[in-house]
């Protein structure tokens, strides 16, 4: 049974749950705290006694800088532009209209406004623009000056506070989606940027919503590419590493030549050979056709790299591997195997000795196994 229209309404009043860390909430807490801690104990040393030598919206300030940090309504431009616009803003409404309700009427609406405009858009913004106007005897007497003196100072100050505090606990601020790296480095999206949505699309949706969201864009699509990899984890997880692997893998030792190494790729017809200690049988490194021409840069890059002339094995592999577990879902690898440009990956166990090669083939051919049979 569907509820009445008004039960959906007031439902809709029931506060949403968050998804944020007890770490994210203890740092929010805390560098709220030693942010205006820090703000107004510059300020008292800078002004002594004059007053007001702090503002109350630095508080609300302090909520978006520590709380919210990834907000683009809590960037430096935001913070610093917004208030200090909207100061302006308020000083003169309230030299114009009177510091009665007109003038602050006008004072917020108008900062918002320029906000927008200015693209700093500031939720405390509007207080500051509001305590020009209603914030007594004293701010009326500073004028223009409140603009830069307390408000431009106490918001660089804290944005100070913020910008120590958050890249210390490792928050990224200013906030930036994080890179992707393209293994190729050309103009062509990412593999997994190229099915379902595209940028195009996400960004006409935003436009087609027509309300301002507290999320940047590329956050979104952050967002949105992760839930669809958690949805393939859930459709492909029971899929795992040793049910897609080649067991009987070719491989080839350290000390063994470069001859013979290029021999087994081709007899094999594989691209990469796992190194293993012939003693041990763990992995050592990897080499692959890449292998025999990088080790000997061309001098020119007009010309075509030259083979290498190293003798053994360890002259030329490549001694960082990433690596595969038995029991990891095949999932896992799929990222790997198309945007991060890994071709092949062994697959160890717990004393890392090889008992299995995953390519990108393997993994083609489990995807589309698995998907046509759901």
């Amino acid at each position: 049974m569907v509820p009445h229209p008004f039960v959906l309404w007031l439902r809709s009043f029931k506060p949403s749950p968050l998804s944020v860390s007890r770490r994210e909430i203890w740092l929010s807490c805390l560098g709220a705290g030693l942010g205006l801690l820090g703000t107004e104990w510059i300020s008292h040393l800078s002004l002594g006694e004059a007053n007001p030598w702090f503002i109350a919206p630095m508080g609300a300030s302090a909520v978006l800088l520590f709380a919210v940090p990834a907000s683009p309504l809590a960037q430096p431009w935001s913070i610093v532009g917004g208030n200090l616009v909207s100061a302006l803003i308020g000083v003169l409404c309230a030299h114009t209209l009177g510091y009665g309700g007109l003038g602050a009427g006008a004072a917020g609406a108008l900062a918002i406004g320029a906000m927008f405009a200015l693209r700093c858009l500031h939720p405390p913004g509007g207080a500051v623009a509001l305590t020009a106007v209603v914030g007594g005897p004293a701010i009326a007497e500073l004028g223009y000056s409140y603009a830069l003196w307390p408000v431009a100072a106490n918001s660089v100050l804290l944005l100070a506070v913020a910008l120590l505090f958050n890249n210390l606990t490792r928050r990224r601020y200013p906030h930036q989606p994080a890179p992707q790296p393209h293994p190729h480095r050309t103009a062509d999206p990412l593999p997994s940027q190229r099915a379902g949505f595209s940028k195009e699309d996400l960004h006409a949706a935003l436009v087609a919503q027509g309300e301002l969201l507290d999320i940047t864009e590329q956050d979104l699509e952050e967002i949105l590419t992760r839930a669809q990899l958690q949805a393939s984890r859930r459709k492909f997880g029971e899929v795992l590493c040793r049910d897609i692997m080649s067991r009987d893998v070719i491989s080839i030792g350290p000390r063994d030549s470069v001859d013979e190494a290029w021999t087994r790729l081709e007899r094999h017809k594989v691209k990469a050979l796992p190194v293993m200690d012939p003693e041990d049988g763990t992995l050592v490194g990897i080499v692959s056709l890449h292998d025999f021409f990088m080790a000997q840069a061309a001098p020119d890059p007009r010309r075509m790299p030259a083979m290498s002339t190293a003798r053994y094995v360890a002259d030329i592999m490549t001694r960082r591997v990433r690596t595969a577990r038995p029991e990891q879902p095949m999932v896992d690898l799929v990222g790997l195997f198309s945007d991060g440009g890994l071709h092949h990956m062994p697959v160890v166990d717990e004393q890392y000795r090889v008992v299995g090669m995953i390519t990108q083939s393997d993994v083609v051919a489990a995807l589309f196994k698995t998907g046509s049979q759901h």
